[in-house]
């Protein structure tokens, strides 16, 4: 997991935007890497991708992994489909690569 998100982060000015794909039906919820396009890929146990449940699961796990509560965090677009892009309050793009190590 050593690729960059190659610009897909974002520094808004409280915090942090970046992209995700989301894989269903897994066995457990978990980071599984950054994709070439640079959506950071996560499965999830939930199914369907855009269902309200796999999105809550979503920003639950990132929650946590974050470290910060799910509060911060919101799907900003694609919460219907299963590329979204996830905006957080309070962190900056740095902490999200070396959270999910994205970063060489």
């Amino acid at each position: 997991m050593s690729r960059k998100f190659q610009g897909k982060l974002s520094n808004p000015k409280s915090g942090a935007a970046f992209t995700v794909r989301v894989v269903t039906r897994a066995t457990k919820t978990e980071s599984v890497g950054v994709q070439e396009d640079g959506a950071l890929k996560i499965r999830l146990v939930a199914s369907p991708a855009g269902d309200p449940k796999a999105n809550e699961e979503l920003l639950e796990f990132l929650a946590k992994e974050l470290d910060i509560p799910v509060e911060q965090l919101e799907i900003v677009a694609g919460a219907t489909g299963r590329d979204k892009l996830i905006t957080v309050e309070g962190i900056t793009t740095s902490d999200v690569e070396n959270k999910f190590g994205t970063s060489d």
